[in-house]
């Protein structure tokens, strides 16, 4: 009896595994030998990074397969945080999943979509009333924070050839100051035109090559301020001296891109006070997360009167920082929005795009240009928006960029091109003095704030707070 008790005890325990074993057990395959059998499956080739895939399981893969192809990468991927790029013929990349950024294929028919809903040129007014509207609330500033005075703080002039410079802090939002340097004409009494100058988050640890402190940024506001403006350079918030006031981190929160909108309407504030300005004939350009701030100020501030964005105008990648993205502004509407609508929003005033052949503005000449030609079509003013691409060059505002900028202010704000160019007619950036980052400072290697200067994220967002 026992020997026959012992026999059934042990059949049961060999039959656990196959009594306990679920469907999610028996399904369960690493993503490593999914992505193998989807290739031979659909004739196709996918590429990704090893690290995207180890350590990753799908759950109930073969039940997830379908007939179409684009259909089964859907089902595999997107549960896995994962997403799919078609490259070629047959080939696909995959990708984290990153909320800023989309197909490029879908950035096409976002625009065509939009364009179908706008066509004349009351629909596109009504539009950007819409947009306009709903981009302020959803960074918080409808209505807009009433203003206080700028109470700006000022270095002594230094003299250069054709130009000076002047550090300057003003006081956006009461305790709350943004640091920079304005350039002005070394002669004349004005009014001259003002162009601001926004900058990206090119860092390093060489001060000397971060943020507005860098060589690139330098050359374009003293070659702006030779050829007769008057330039403010100013830094993003929770950058440069802003970290006096607030961490680093602080930059890539929604605060930054709130707080970045109000600096840069501050600064055209400032610049339309200086009896030297003409408020009729205000530029703004910026690169990168500086051209985000350009095309978004050119949207919302109807002082602005040309714009050049750079490296950055496109309708599939929305910003990688915060400080750009972070807030719901391209989610306005029941159409959503993209930055290439934003841009449009500045129609039909001058507009430059700069794109280049290895980022997101890749594929600026077949699908945002020819959108924002349509778009300035409406006012019969195609003419207006102008596209220069450089097609070998990368993510930057180097010197090829800079000279198309040259042209294209020198052009719509009166500026004169000849007071930068050498004896064989070629424009020469090399009179500018590019100083150490110690020179640009308003407050001083050691910091010294204001005495009403608030400090830290909360005490900001209270300010903010306290002037609605």
């Amino acid at each position: 009896m026992r020997k026959k008790i012992l026999t059934f005890l042990f059949l049961m325990a060999a039959l656990v595994p196959v009594v306990s074993q679920v469907p999610a057990d028996v399904y369960r395959k690493p993503l490593k030998e999914v992505i193998p059998d989807i290739e031979k499956r659909h004739g196709i080739k996918i590429t990704y990074s090893e690290s995207l895939v180890k350590g990753v399981d799908v759950l109930y893969p073969t039940w997830r397969y379908r007939i179409d192809t684009e259909e089964t990468l859907a089902n595999i991927f997107l549960p896995l945080d994962l997403t799919f790029e078609k490259t070629a013929e047959n080939s696909y990349q995959i990708s984290k999943y990153n909320y800023y950024i989309r197909p490029v294929e879908e950035g096409r028919k976002h625009l065509d979509q939009l364009l179908g809903s706008c066509r004349t040129l009351n629909d596109w007014e009504a539009r950007k009333k819409e947009l306009r509207s709903c981009i302020l609330e959803s960074l918080g500033l409808s209505p807009f924070p009433k203003a206080n005075p700028l109470n700006p703080v000022y270095t002594p002039v230094r003299k250069m050839t054709g130009y000076t410079v002047q550090n300057v802090a003003i006081e956006t939002v009461p305790g709350v100051y943004l640091c920079g340097s304005l350039y002005r004409p070394a002669r004349g009494k004005g009014p001259f035109p003002a162009v601001l100058c926004t900058h990206g988050h090119a860092s390093s640890d060489d001060m000397n090559q971060y943020g507005r402190y860098r060589p690139d940024h330098q050359y374009r506001c003293a070659m702006l301020a030779r050829m007769g403006a008057v330039v403010f350079s100013y830094e993003m918030f929770a950058w440069g001296e802003s970290r006096l006031q607030v961490d680093p981190e602080v930059h890539r929160t929604g605060l930054a891109a709130t707080m970045q909108t109000i600096n840069s309407v501050r600064v055209v504030d400032f610049l339309t006070s200086l009896p030297y300005v003409d408020s009729s004939r205000i530029g703004i350009t910026g690169e990168s997360g500086g051209g985000t701030q350009t095309f978004l100020l050119s949207a919302i501030d109807d002082r602005i009167t040309v714009s050049a964005p750079v490296v950055m105008v496109s309708s599939y990648f929305y910003g990688g920082c915060p400080c750009e993205s972070g807030m719901p502004i391209h989610s306005c509407t029941d159409k959503g929005t993209n930055n290439a609508e934003i841009a449009a929003m500045f129609s039909p005033k001058p507009l430059l795009i700069v794109s280049d052949g290895n980022d997101w503005t890749q594929h600026v000449p077949e699908i945002e240009y020819p959108y924002l030609q349509k778009i300035y079509e409406l006012y019969g003013k195609k003419e207006n928006v102008e596209n220069v691409h450089f097609a070998d060059e990368g993510h930057d505002y180097g010197i090829s960029k800079r000279m198309a900028m040259y042209g294209f202010m020198a052009r719509h704000l009166g500026l004169n091109l000849d007071a930068v160019r050498d004896k064989s007619g070629k424009i020469d950036e090399s009179p500018v003095t590019i100083e150490d980052y110690r020179s640009l400072l308003v407050f001083g290697i050691e910091g010294k704030l204001p005495a009403n200067a608030v400090k830290g994220e909360d005490a900001v967002r209270d300010v903010l707070r306290s002037l609605h």
